[in-house]
């Protein structure tokens, strides 16, 4: 092993222990504070809801600690184990050298993860949703979206891989250029065509026929000088019990889609204060501004993997003797996310600010007070803890902590 397979499985041992300390520590944090609802939900949210909230959050934790064992083992195995070399193999005992063999090597590995990941997704769904009485979906319906799952993912990743295999080998130095334009061609060609075609495959999606939600909604997008194709109603309702709502596609393709489940659970003037939040997103371009800085970092990470991909250490390090365009995308992939696991804070802390600024444009547009009961209503009914550990939450979470998001915007109304 050489100084950067020591430094690889430096970066993944720690990265592992942190996640397991603040894992640790945050289900102890919310099993200490189990017992008592915070005072200032006291008026909304009764014990049993909070306890069901803390058990969740630790069942779901522990969960997440165990799949992450996995990931370790799964990357520790496909490097240092010889996985990877093994799969190369099999390939070149398939195919002669080329694309095609470089899109088996990708397609088994691909194959090997999910496989190992799936007992995971089904304890998660009919295990831990199922015992806190979110899972709707049928056995039948889990397996039918995992198959149309995988045939989606095919049918635009394959052409994708094969692509950039192609730019690797024909491009020359600055193949990585040519791949970053195409990745954001890619991603742009699939926020214009989700909505029309993608999300339908597994949805059902219905206009908005509750004409006091309507008109809320249609005044609101007015004050805001928001236009968009229309007002959506998924039927979420047959996976989970939990409740959301978003906004998907853009230009002429923009639409803003309510879960049947949300709907069920709140008023309108709460459904125009959630709204006013996510229209607070798109008219503060935080949409914008997270799309710009995931191609920054794609233009940095396909040039550092330009960089490395012709150093011999690169593959020595990883226990893989036989190198290639796509062996080099495959150990790139399981390296990153160890190597940069340390900024995810920033991420985090980037995505709260946002969530922050959101909110008072909510404010500002709808009512404070309608979005602080909305908020706790599904704080409630997705037993969304309400005392998470600090440092955890700090590490981790895109939204605020509860106490801290509602305090802010009682302060606003």
């Amino acid at each position: 092993m050489n100084a950067f397979g020591m430094a690889f499985l430096a970066a993944i041992l720690a990265a592992a222990s942190l996640r397991f300390w603040l894992g640790t520590r945050h289900m102890r944090h919310v099993a200490a504070h189990r017992g008592a609802v915070p005072a200032e939900f006291t008026g909304q949210i009764n014990l049993e809801s909070h306890q069901r909230a803390a058990d969740y959050t630790c069942a779901k934790t522990r969960l997440a600690l165990a799949s992450g064992a996995l990931e370790v083992a799964l990357a520790l195995g496909l490097t240092f184990g010889g996985g990877l070399e093994w799969l190369h193999q099999a390939s070149a005992s398939l195919l002669p050298d080329g694309i095609a063999r470089g899109l088996t090597l990708i397609v088994l590995t691909v194959v090997v993860m999910t496989l190992a990941e799936l007992p995971f997704s089904l304890y998660s769904t009919f295990r831990v949703e199922a015992r806190f009485g979110f899972n709707k979906i049928t056995p039948a319906l889990f397996w039918k979206d995992f198959f149309k799952g995988l045939l989606v993912g095919a049918a635009f990743g394959l052409p994708l891989a094969a692509a950039v295999l192609w730019l690797m080998a024909q491009m020359g130095e600055y193949w990585w250029l040519y791949t970053w334009f195409t990745w954001m061609g890619f991603n742009i060609l699939l926020l214009a065509i989700y909505p029309l075609w993608i999300a339908p495959l597994f949805n059902k999606f219905t206009p908005m026929d509750n004409p006091a939600v309507k008109e809320r909604v249609d005044s609101l997008l007015a004050r805001c000088g928001f236009k968009v194709k229309g007002l959506m109603v998924m039927d979420g309702s047959i996976r989970s019990s939990h409740g959301n709502a978003y906004f998907t596609g853009f230009g002429k393709t923009k639409r803003i889609v309510f879960f049947d489940t949300l709907l069920e659970r709140l008023n309108p003037t709460e459904v125009e204060a959630v709204l006013a939040h996510e229209l607070g997103h798109f008219k503060l371009k935080h949409v914008v501004k997270r799309i710009a800085w995931t191609f920054a970092a794609s233009f940095f990470f396909l040039w550092l993997l330009g960089a490395v991909m012709g150093e011999a250490w690169f593959y020595a390090g990883l226990n893989v003797t036989t190198p290639s365009t796509a062996m080099a995308l495959l150990l790139f992939f399981l390296v990153i996310p160890n190597f940069t696991f340390l900024l995810q804070p920033l991420l985090a802390m980037y995505s709260r600010k946002h969530e922050f600024e959101a909110d008072h444009y909510a404010a500002q547009h709808a009512s404070a007070a309608d979005l602080v009961s909305a908020l706790t209503k599904l704080y409630k009914d997705n037993a969304s803890t309400l005392t998470p550990d600090p440092l955890h939450s700090m590490f981790y979470d895109s939204h605020p902590p509860a106490l801290a998001r509602i305090s802010r915007l009682q302060g606003q109304s």
